[in-house]
């Protein structure tokens, strides 16, 4: 591959992957969070039921479609899985504002994802990898600030919706908005989009070598945990925030929309200190301040303490996602990133479904959440210690890595 796109095309690749993840992940992910203490006291549900909708849908999808997206995507590009994947978000975020019982909550939790598996990380990753080399991390870097900034957006949006017209009218409303953002610039990629130009590919090993490697199986694992304390922590902060600590619905908004703002920095810090030091030590540096996040809701944030909090979480959430990817570009290469980001992302879809809904039913027979912050804690010290053990190579030797081929041929 010879580089990055030049000029326009450049300009548009990042900005479509800006609006698909500003959609997907940073409304739909982080918007659907913000409204669990409603389906707790106006559907009367235990704090274990509202976490439970995004455990079956990600252990159910994911396993059974993220290594057959990633498949189609490597193979096919990524606009038709974007596209209807772009639909079921909006589908799945309006459905769950109508539902009244579990079955229609399961339902769409499945759509939505389903949708997250099609047009949100994986396919943009893959895009992005394809066609930046040099400034890679960067590039992913202001894709991945769509993800904060519609996580800044999503808990001022609601806050104003709910006020206005209810939450159920919010969430249908929230459904049409992430239709009519994010779908506009998906529409126009182009099957070229899919393939940096040049001469030359890079060599890659077969997915079988890859999955051989215990790199692989130590990146796999810090990615589990830390996306599961991330997740863990994320899921649960409004009903912490509002059902455990009784502060009032627009302190919670306000409290998240910190996160998010501070998250900013952390997603375009990663992805340029990536390009500078390397992507292990800021990989490093990011599990550090989550499992650092973990600690400060261990140790009790109450009160203003609460902001400490925010700001730590923040930073370590907006590197965390975008900076996996780069890790394993750097490792394996790019020919085959959508099929070890569908395996990764798979995992850390269980990941990210299964704490939220262990802290939940933690908090439901303790009435605390003292004993799931620890696990979360835990957890995150056990993606931090995987993340260590990883070499830290430049990416020309990391297709040596997985390959055993020369370096100077991996850097060709």
């Amino acid at each position: 591959m010879s580089g990055a796109p030049e000029g326009k095309s450049s300009a548009r690749l990042i900005a479509t992957s800006f609006m698909a993840l500003f959609a997907v992940v940073g409304l739909t992910l982080y918007g659907l969070p913000t409204y669990y203490d409603f389906f707790v006291t106006n559907l009367h549900w235990k704090y274990a039921t509202v976490q439970s909708g995004n455990f079956v849908g990600k252990v159910l999808i994911g396993p059974l479609f993220g290594l057959l997206i990633g498949y189609l995507i490597d193979r096919k590009g990524p606009r038709g899985p974007m596209i209807i994947g772009m639909l079921l978000a909006g589908a799945a975020v309006a459905g769950l504002g109508g539902i009244h019982h579990y079955g229609p909550f399961l339902f769409f939790y499945c759509l939505n994802a389903l949708a997250y598996v099609m047009a949100g990380p994986l396919p943009n990753q893959v895009l992005l990898a394809q066609n930046f080399k040099e400034k890679r991390g960067a590039a992913m870097g202001v894709a991945y600030v769509g993800i904060g900034i519609g996580f800044f957006v999503v808990p001022l949006l609601s806050d104003y919706l709910t006020t206005h017209f209810g939450w159920r009218a919010a969430l249908h409303i929230l459904g049409g908005v992430v239709v009519l953002l994010g779908m506009p610039l998906v529409l126009l990629l182009r099957r070229t989009d899919t393939s940096a130009p040049g001469p030359k590919k890079v060599p890659t090993a077969p997915l079988r070598e890859v999955l051989r490697n215990r790199y692989f199986y130590l990146l796999a694992l810090g990615s589990f945990a830390s996306v599961g304390a991330v997740g863990g922590m994320n899921a649960n902060l409004k009903l912490l925030l509002k059902l455990d600590q009784h502060r009032g619905q627009s302190e919670a908004y306000r409290i998240i929309a910190v996160v998010a703002a501070v998250s900013l920095l952390g997603r375009f810090g990663a992805g340029w200190l990536a390009d500078k030091v390397g992507p292990k030590r800021v990989m490093l540096a990011v599990y550090s301040l989550v499992l650092t996040a973990a600690l400060l809701l261990v140790w009790g944030s109450t009160g203003n303490s609460i902001y400490l909090f925010a700001v730590v979480f923040g930073l370590g959430l907006g590197g965390e996602y975008m900076i996996i990817p780069l890790m394993a570009g750097e490792l394996f290469g790019v020919a085959l990133l959508g099929r070890v980001m569908g395996i990764v992302v798979t995992f850390d879809g269980i990941a990210e479904a299964v704490f939220p809904l262990v802290v939940g039913k933690m908090h439901d027979q303790t009435h605390s959440y003292g004993t799931g912050f620890k696990l979360l804690a835990a957890v995150a010290a056990l993606g931090a210690v995987a993340i260590a053990l990883l070499p830290a190579r430049q990416r020309r030797q990391g297709v040596a890595l997985a390959t055993g081929t020369e370096r100077s041929s991996a850097a060709s």
